[in-house]
């Protein structure tokens, strides 16, 4: 369950073939798409997005019960990168930032969520 059983959060125009279709397939989708810009560290758009995935019904239970294997509190790590970040010191910042690997889905998948 994830990308693959899931629906685009609203309706779009040549991803989906009318607004009804997309309404019922919102309804039967365990897990709803969008994509929000990338940004930055000076939090401006980056001209790319990225996929937020919101959960639902049997996708929720199975995230906080099955899939979630730990937690961390990254509070600490973001005050760090933003004191670097307000004084100046982007390449630090930018050491310290997650590493990020993009989400292997094939074309018709990508097409079918409007990447």
């Amino acid at each position: 369950m994830g990308a693959g059983h899931a629906c685009l959060s609203s309706y779009t125009r040549g991803v989906h073939p009318d607004r009804a279709t997309w309404q019922r397939q919102l309804k039967r989708a365990p897990t709803r798409v969008q994509w929000d810009p990338e940004r930055d560290l000076h939090l401006r758009p980056m001209p790319y997005g990225s996929l937020q995935l919101g959960l639902s019904a049997e996708a929720t239970r199975r995230y906080a019960d099955e899939w979630t294997v730990a937690i961390r509190d990254v509070t600490p790590l973001a005050h760090e990168i933003h004191a670097l970040v307000s004084g100046g010191d982007q390449d630090s910042a930018a050491r310290l930032l997650p590493q990020e690997h993009p989400y292997p889905m094939g074309d018709e998948l990508l097409a079918r969520l409007g990447g």
